[in-house]
């Protein structure tokens, strides 16, 4: 007889069906649940709270460029270990498994291209490369750009992501990519061209103390993490507690240092728009 006049029950285990991996994801601000397939089609923005998730440098050129136009610049440029830089990884390591996971050469992509009928010329980091930090390759791409940009007297737009700033290891080599970029865009500026300079989340770093922030028009995108040193390491340096908000897209447009925050799906027609302004017939 049964324990207690109950009867015996036999435990079955049941196997948990494995959803396929890629289906799915979380959005890292409100923390719901994302069907991957939606998501894309909503440009990668999160249908709940609106969070603009990271693009990489080719789904950027193709959100902004017209297709069909875009004609890469500087491809073949190459880094290099002048440093023989050597830690838990080598340098030359990092490179070749960067450029093996993203099909990436370095981390930024230049070139020239259409936007709604406007030629520009056009460069994009991508944080999956190094965070998207600047090394000498990224700097003298983006000035060899910015120099064709200003001899055909075309307009420039670079779209920086990028949260790495001066790469370490290039040491010194990196920290002049911040001057020699600048300069170019002084030139450019100089001789009458536009700059238009697109704040994606996070831009942080050598890149934002250089020319992502030296824009004619500086666009954010919304609650971007923008600015020089992080947060954190400001409030254990200062020891003081940051207001709300601080370094994002909204608390910057508040305070001046940039000119409009633009939602993803509106952001190739403002940007058009723009262009035309700046160079009426």
């Amino acid at each position: 007889m049964p324990l207690f006049g109950r009867q015996k029950y036999t435990l079955v285990k049941v196997k948990k069906k494995n959803i396929p991996e890629g289906i799915w994801s979380k959005c890292p601000e409100c923390e719901a649940p994302v069907y991957v397939k939606a998501l894309k089609d909503n440009l990668n923005v999160c249908l709940n709270c609106q969070y603009h998730f990271t693009l990489t440098a080719k789904e950027r050129v193709a959100l902004l460029i017209d297709e069909g136009s875009f004609e890469e610049l500087d491809a073949h440029l190459m880094s290099k270990d002048p440093l023989k830089f050597e830690g838990p990884k080598t340098y030359e390591s990092k490179l070749a498994a960067d450029q093996k996971n993203t099909g990436l050469q370095d981390a930024v992509i230049t070139g020239r291209g259409m936007i709604n009928g406007h030629a520009t010329y056009f460069g994009v980091t991508d944080s999956q490369f190094i965070m998207g930090s600047m090394g000498s390759v990224v700097g003298e791409r983006v000035t060899r750009m910015v120099e064709q940009a200003t001899e055909h007297k075309k307009p420039v737009i670079i779209v920086s992501g990028s949260g790495g700033g001066a790469r370490m290891y290039e040491g010194m080599y990196s920290l002049m990519q911040m001057a020699k970029t600048c300069a170019a865009l002084r030139r450019h500026h100089e001789a009458g061209g536009v700059y238009i300079s697109v704040l994606a989340n996070p831009t942080m770093g050598g890149v934002m103390a250089s020319f992502a922030g030296v824009g004619d028009v500086i666009i954010a995108e919304p609650r971007a993490l923008i600015g020089f040193a992080g947060p954190r390491v400001i409030e254990q340096t200062t020891r003081q507690r940051l207001p709300e908000g601080f370094q994002r897209s909204e608390f910057l447009l508040a305070h001046g240092l940039i000119d409009m925050i633009v939602e993803r799906k509106d952001l190739k027609k403002t940007i058009a728009d723009i262009i035309g302004y700046s160079q009426p017939e």
